[in-house]
């Protein structure tokens, strides 16, 4: 059996030193995440559904803003693999600009709807104000998220991911001693807090990195025709996309919570290894982005499909890894989780968290795999058909099978944790399958790739 070109020992090396630093610097927004949880599980248990359910309108908020500055990346990438490194500083100020009105404007946004928003979700007015408390110190946080991952796109587009992992492991550590310092005291509004200061320290140091050792600040000439609309029109598409799939995912938190508070806990410490995971295939995915969008910047057809190819197989090695990994790791994660050995509550919900992670260590495998597909797609510039693709698998099929399956009354119905959990199941192996098979096709159509700049 003849082995494909593309798996050679350079460029799968080239593919690991890219992906690595960027998995983990994308992997410390999880670990705040999860050391929230832990900590706030440790001190009020009874909280941590006001923090997850927080981040309904947070969240959506933050997903359309990543894909929003995901063209920063892309065009940067394609300007530096022509060649033409100098003129990407103008990416990256145009990409900033966007970044720190789209935060403003969301931040101002999620402060308005917190309130009415969780009262019409059907909460009682005592969880609905504690949450919409959570929400708001959240979202003040957002102008500061939004610069970070601007700069982290550019940075790791001219191939300089290891500052940005550094920022993250650093926020990691400055994000536990606020939990610590602030979660006794303040329980979920703590976590909040920690959070949104977590975020303005990374942007501050993001953006000395950028300013000083970049081309950020140099002219570099005038755009190419068309080059505005196509960042943001990159960036528009996959911030749909990410709308379609943070949100559904955070009203997932909702149709949990809603079937009971220790089956919104438990939903969302499965939610938070899932993410936890899934950052490594972002790390992949904006690997093989960068990878496919320098080949497309020289028109290299071969190039772009390869580096295509070799990011789903990595993305298949990788799934299977860390499925077997968590699986083995099941029973220790949950007692962790829940401080089961401490708490009665805890030792209680153990053996059914287990179980969660456990099948979750599965579906994960797929979401990885729609992750890194979309995100190659995109830096092809091929941005609505995988767009739609995560429209209808996660707003059009998961959340009403959700909530049908966990809530609703009848025969195979009212399922309550278990009927989140297939719901989510379904639609990410139904994304997984469709993006993977579209980039594929686009792999293997004839033709020259029309460099774009």
């Amino acid at each position: 059996m003849r082995i494909p070109s593309y798996l050679n020992r350079r460029d799968i090396l080239d593919l690991a030193r890219l992906a690595t630093p960027v998995a983990m610097s994308r992997m410390s927004f999880m670990l705040m995440g999860l050391t929230d949880a832990v900590v706030l599980a440790r001190h009020a248990p009874g909280q941590l559904p006001h923090v997850l359910n927080a981040f309904l309108p947070v969240g959506v908020a933050m997903g359309f803003g990543l894909g929003l500055v995901i063209g920063v990346q892309v065009l940067t990438a394609e300007l530096a693999g022509a060649g033409r490194d100098l003129e990407t500083g103008r990416i990256v100020r145009r990409g900033l600009v966007v970044a720190l009105l789209y935060g403003l404007v969301s931040a101002a946004a999620c402060i308005l709807v917190a309130g009415p928003l969780m009262r019409w979700l059907g909460f009682d007015d005592t969880f609905a104000t504690a949450t919409a408390s959570c929400t708001q110190i959240l979202a003040y946080g957002l102008p500061g998220h939004m610069l970070f991952n601007a700069c982290a796109c550019y940075l790791e587009a001219l191939r300089r991911p290891l500052v940005v992992t550094a920022i993250g492991a650093v926020a990691v550590v400055a994000n536990l001693a606020l939990d610590l310092t602030l979660v006794p005291d303040h329980g979920a509004a703590g976590v909040a807090w920690a959070t949104t200061l977590s975020r303005y320290g990374m942007a501050l140091a993001a953006l000395v990195v950028v300013v000083r050792s970049t081309p950020a600040l140099v002219w570099g000439g005038n755009p190419t025709p068309g080059e505005c609309a196509r960042q943001n029109g990159v960036g528009l598409g996959a911030g749909l996309a990410n709308v379609a799939e943070w949100g559904s995912f955070n009203l997932t938190h909702v149709i949990a919570t809603l079937t009971g508070l220790d089956a919104g806990a438990l939903w969302g410490l499965t939610v938070q290894m899932m993410g936890s995971v899934f950052m490594i295939y972002v790390g992949l995915g904006s690997a093989t982005s960068v990878r496919v969008a320098e080949r497309f910047g020289r028109g290299d057809r071969r190039g772009v499909a390869d580096a295509s190819r070799l990011g789903i197989v990595a993305a298949l090695v990788v799934g299977v890894v860390m499925g077997v990994a968590v699986w083995g790791l099941r029973d220790w994660l949950a007692v962790t989780g829940l401080d089961a050995e401490g708490q009665p509550d805890g030792a209680r919900l153990a053996p059914l968290l287990a179980r969660l992670l456990a099948a979750g260590a599965v579906v994960t495998l797929f979401d990885g795999l729609q992750g890194v597909a979309s995100m190659a797609l995109r830096a092809r510039e091929v941005v609505w058909p995988p767009t739609a693709i995560h429209v209808a698998s996660y707003a059009v099929v998961m959340v009403p099978l959700c909530w049908w399956l966990a809530l609703g009354e009848g025969p195979g119905r009212g399922h309550g944790v278990w009927g989140v959990f297939t719901g989510v199941a379904v639609a990410s192996v139904l994304a997984g399958i469709l993006q993977a098979g579209l980039l594929e096709w686009y792999a293997r159509r004839g033709g020259p790739v029309e460099p774009p700049c």
